[in-house]
């Protein structure tokens, strides 16, 4: 009996599916976590809702699959931002596209602008600013100080990147989520179980010479930290697995020892502001659960 050649042809393993491509968060923020989502997305357990009580630029928002968010900050400029840019979409990128050309990208039309901000009190033009801000000043920074005034100096780039595609992006991922000005302490006092927990505070500094924990007004305490981790603790015990970052440092490793599972990697990164110089920084990763 003749076989065909298709029926003796050696069977093909299916073609593997790609990884997703993974988006960007619009705004360039210190500590940002994109750099490191393929550390933390494989330690995320399964929920119905993500709660973020340091939303910084959501990049793991961006990249995760929840059916609902809850991305909260201290930083209101922050939350202002994202409740505007989820609402007006479209319309809000087309209006803070008017501060991203030649003539806004110099030193004394930067301190102008930055002025202008400080004393603004519409929130759709702070928020524009804010962008602004945050893609024309040094290194990217959000820093505002005693008396809140932001005071970030300017990055002379030669050409700010708007990030239009990145923004629309947000917008569209944001219809799930709901963002909110607290602390992190009233954030993860709303989580119920089916919740899952993800924190990203201020770093413990390395040394006593890398304190840049003051993103926003207030700062973050050693004794914030240990309070976060006996939150940790709280909301494992009623099961609500809780994930944090840190630098992986004698005292981050003393204040998690009560994880279920710790992991430890490296970061290569910048450190000062010497661009050339980079280092690897160790990090950590606990899970409470």
């Amino acid at each position: 009996m003749a076989v065909s050649s298709a029926a003796m042809a050696p069977l093909r393993k299916p073609p593997r599916r790609p990884e997703p491509a993974r988006q960007r968060p619009f705004l360039k923020w210190a500590g940002n976590k994109y750099r490191i989502l393929e550390h933390i997305l494989p330690m995320l357990p399964e929920g119905k809702r993500l709660i973020e009580p340091f939303a910084g630029s959501a990049a793991l928002f961006l990249n995760s699959d929840y059916d609902h968010y809850l991305l909260s900050d201290r930083n209101a400029d922050l939350i202002s931002l994202y409740n505007l840019l989820k609402q007006d979409g479209p319309a809000f990128i087309d209006y803070c596209a008017q501060y991203f050309v030649t003539r806004n990208n110099q030193e004394k039309r930067y301190y102008r602008l930055r002025e202008q901000f400080n004393a603004c009190d519409d929130p759709h033009q702070r928020a524009a600013l804010f962008i602004y801000l945050n893609r024309h000043g040094y290194n990217g920074l959000c820093r505002y100080n005693a008396g809140g005034g932001f005071n970030v100096p300017f990055g002379r780039y030669k050409r700010p990147y708007f990030p239009e595609k990145e923004m629309l992006a947000f917008h569209y991922k944001a219809q799930r989520a709901t963002f909110r000005v607290s602390d992190f302490e009233q954030a993860m006092q709303q989580a119920r179980r089916g919740d899952v927990i993800y924190c990203d505070p201020p770093y413990v500094p390395l040394s006593t010479s890398a304190n840049f924990t003051t993103y926003s007004a207030g700062g973050f305490s050693l004794d914030d930290q240990q309070h976060l981790a006996d939150l940790a603790q709280s909301c494992a015990r009623k099961d609500i697995p809780v994930l944090i970052s840190n630098h992986n440092t004698a005292y981050t490793r003393k204040i998690y020892r009560q994880a279920d599972k710790n992991k430890r990697f490296k970061v290569q990164r910048y450190i000062s502001c010497n661009g050339k110089k980079r280092n690897s920084a160790s990090e950590i990763l606990a899970l409470f659960k």
